[in-house]
């Protein structure tokens, strides 16, 4: 927040400090659930998926025509609350040449899943990350994909509070695509979970994705969305709250099948 409010006054941060932050317009933070309810050619979808999203005309016209002209982009997977594999670290993005760059270095990396799906780990790791990288930007945005509710870590609550008082925007793409593997983990209404639970933040938004077919696509507009700030679908403001939503639904869901195995 600090940082935020150094580069819209001009107040607080050091000379030093500040000459060795680079501006951007965004500094985005993408959050991929690689949780073992994924499998393999799923994992494949969506890595291909980002690409060819940050590698189209669509996403770079919405790089250039940004206030500064450039991003800052990382790109994390996650699972269980410690389960994060940083593919693509904090990189500039300000020429056609370096968004190929990225997207050459994210399909090379290997694909893995890996187990429990705790959102609220992700959002803490993407709090330290966006305090701790070397850019500052007019807008800090999480972009949260996930195909279930938070079921390990803290409360999702309490960390997208805390995100959300360090100035950034969280918005998120709910995958409800479900095709029987892991079934017991599947949430009817995730997208409203979603809505409820996770995106947070002036503007902030998500888009369901209902098959794998829509992926990439969704994943395309999304990215323009939020590189050039532009009105999105789906905002919560726009959405009737539901009352009395029960956030920790990821949670007892892990408990019970806890216990059934248990007694069986």
């Amino acid at each position: 927040m600090l940082r935020i409010l150094a580069l819209c006054l001009g107040i607080g941060l050091s000379p030093a400090t500040a000459s060795d932050l680079t501006e951007v317009d965004v500094e985005l933070f993408l959050a991929v659930d690689v949780s073992r309810s994924m499998n393999l050619e799923e994992l494949e979808i969506q890595r291909r998926g980002y690409a060819d999203a940050l590698a189209s005309p669509e996403v770079f016209a919405a790089i250039e025509g940004g206030l500064i002209g450039r991003i800052a982009i990382t790109y994390v997977e996650w699972a269980g609350q410690r389960s994060h594999n940083v593919v693509v670290p904090w990189t500039l993005i300000e020429s056609r040449d370096q968004a190929i760059e990225l997207v050459e270095e994210l399909l090379v990396q290997p694909r893995t899943n890996m187990r429990r799906t705790s959102i609220s780990g992700a959002l803490d790791h993407a709090r330290i990350s966006l305090e701790s990288n070397e850019f500052i930007g007019l807008r800090r945005v999480v972009d949260v994909s996930g195909d279930g509710p938070n079921n390990g870590g803290r409360p999702v609550l309490d960390s997208r509070a805390a995100l959300l008082a360090e100035g950034a925007i969280i918005n998120g793409l709910p995958l409800m695509t479900n095709d029987g593997t892991y079934s017991r983990w599947h949430l009817d209404d995730l997208d409203t979970y979603y809505r409820e639970c996770v995106i947070g933040g002036p503007g902030s938004f998500l888009i369901p994705v209902f098959s794998w077919g829509q992926f990439a696509d969704a994943i395309k507009r999304k990215l323009v969305l939020e590189i050039a700030a532009a009105p999105a679908p789906f905002a919560p403001e726009q959405i009737r709250p539901v009352s009395g939503y029960d956030c920790l639904i990821g949670e007892k869901i892990r408990l019970q099948r806890q216990q059934e195995w248990e007694e069986f």
